[in-house]
């Protein structure tokens, strides 16, 4: 949702870069606390290896994403709200890398 709002302001790479930043945040205060349970873990180790996978998870959401919008659709001749089921479909692989990827080293 922030990236469509941000979309109305800025170009389509920027508003995934500014909408992944609230999603972090967001993210992480969620996945602490209700998914992993990591509340009385060091906090300070917890972070770095969040921001680190999901500086990875940016990278692959942007690449992703562009892909998608910029390659994928045109050549299967979509043409409407390619922006939106690019990023979608970024996120949708995200989604489970970042699971993994915290599970395994932000929240072990």
């Amino acid at each position: 949702m922030s990236r469509l709002l941000f979309g109305l302001y800025v170009d389509y790479e920027k508003a995934i870069v500014m909408a992944y930043g609230i999603g972090m945040v967001i993210a992480f205060l969620f996945m602490r606390k209700h998914v992993f349970g990591a509340t009385g873990k060091a906090l300070t180790p917890q972070l770095k290896n969040f921001v680190l996978i999901n500086i990875l998870g940016l990278l692959q959401t942007l690449a992703i994403s562009l892909w998608f919008e910029r390659t994928v659709f045109p050549a299967l001749g979509v043409v409407q709200y390619t922006e939106t089921y690019s990023h979608v479909i970024g996120l949708s692989v995200l989604a489970v890398t970042s699971y993994f990827g915290h599970k395994l080293l932000t929240f072990r």
